[in-house]
């Protein structure tokens, strides 16, 4: 007869390796959940520290239509680089200027800004290539996108899938653009399709819109043309005025982005830049020249107050002390009355100002720096700077206020 003993011995061995292993296991599973964890509270909790990189009209990139897609990459390295000498976090990249893109798109043509012909390919895709150079130098690459407006140019030649093209029933005259009708629902279902694309299919920290919804007067003449879309809308059993029918439509617009958003990928953001004042007599102190809520017909207090964006930037862009004061305006933005949610209010901050037309001196964009950090609740939130030009050329010693 055999003995059994040393099979025994080594059996229970084994199981106790086996119960260490799985203990170990469990182990690194929860310490990396916890890590986890903690980073994403960490970045939800982070300062913001971002500027515009725009596209349009080839104002930060690239620098002229038509470059190699090597030329192309090197100019985004360089804007990257810059962006984390000036210990930036975040870049806003308009990855959409006039209904084209920036990326590939099965949906939207190249974008005229990259080759100097709409619908032919660079070569490359720009927007994954912000992304995978970003984040070796920690920097959030956010999807810039302008919703409505189909075209800089109505007589520049523009591809068969350009939207002013694909709902040519929905798209307006605007002076020299071309306008998408945000009354459309048509034109609403396509947008949103558009932005749930982008976050679907890239890593990007989140989608961004500018200011830009129903058009500013100072562009065409007369009222904006939706003469058809508001019929159709009131024979449809609408009953809105014109004015509460047309911020509705926005409203929409937006509630439908940031659920577009969020089903595409958790964890991605949506944000918006409006206006800086909201509306005349808002807060009573501010002189207000637009009023965006009944000309603009966007209304970010209303965002704010059902939580339809995940972050604001309210586009102030005057100097501190003034009739548009900076910190009049940042305190009304980030007051509970206005955002009783709590939602981050970073202030869009001009250093463009510091150029011609305005020669702001260096030490107002280091004052509204310093005031940001200390103005309301959720001071030291953060901040986004219009536009990167100053940066890229170190304007009056813009990167040195920043690193400090």
């Amino acid at each position: 007869m055999v003995s059994t003993g040393g099979s025994a011995a080594n059996s229970e061995v084994a199981i106790r390796e086996k119960a260490v292993h799985f203990a170990r296991m469990r182990f690194r599973f929860y310490a990396a959940l916890l890590l986890g964890l903690s980073v994403l509270m960490g970045s939800l909790h982070a300062e913001m520290r971002a500027a515009w990189v725009a596209t349009v009209y080839n104002l930060n990139f690239p620098s002229k239509p038509g470059l190699s897609a090597d030329t192309q990459k090197a100019q985004i390295i360089r804007i990257l680089d810059v962006a984390k000498a000036c210990r930036l976090n975040a870049l806003m990249v308009q990855v959409r200027p006039e209904g084209d893109a920036l990326y590939e798109s099965g949906i939207e043509p190249w974008s005229k800004v990259l080759t100097g012909t709409q619908g032919r390919s660079p070569g490359y895709d720009p927007l994954a290539f912000f992304i995978a150079e970003g984040r070796k130098r920690g920097l959030a690459i956010h999807a810039w996108i302008n919703p409505y407006r189909a075209a800089t140019s109505a007589a520049a030649d523009r591809s068969p899938k350009s939207p002013a093209t694909r709902l040519a029933k929905f798209t307006r005259r605007v002076g020299k653009q071309l306008w998408l009708d945000p009354g459309a629902p048509e034109v609403q279902d396509y947008v949103v399709d558009v932005v749930h694309d982008i976050v679907k299919r890239y890593a990007v920290a989140g989608v961004h819109l500018d200011d830009y919804f129903y058009p500013y007067p100072d562009t065409f003449s007369g009222p904006f043309p939706d003469e058809s879309t508001y019929a159709r809308y009131l024979a449809r059993g609408g009953s809105l005025g014109k004015a509460d029918w047309r911020r509705n439509n926005v409203n929409q617009m937006v509630r439908r982005l940031q659920a577009a958003v969020h089903a595409a990928r958790g964890g991605a953001l949506f944000g918006i830049s409006p206006f800086g004042i909201y509306t005349k007599g808002q807060p009573p102190e501010v002189k207000a020249g637009l009023d965006q809520l009944n000309e603009l017909y966007s209304d970010p207090v209303a965002w704010l107050q059902q939580g339809w964006v995940d972050y604001i930037v309210p586009q102030l862009y005057w100097k501190d002390g003034g009739p548009q004061s900076f910190s009049a305006l940042l305190k009304w933005w980030r007051n509970p009355a206005i955002n009783p949610r709590g939602i981050p209010v970073y202030p869009g901050i001009a250093i463009e100002r510091l150029g011609e037309g305005f020669n702001w001196p260096i030490g107002e964009i280091a004052r509204q720096l310093q005031l940001e950090r200390t103005i309301g609740p959720h001071a030291g939130a953060g901040f986004v700077l219009w536009d990167f030009s100053p940066l890229a050329r170190n304007q009056k010693g813009i990167r040195e206020v920043l690193e400090r």
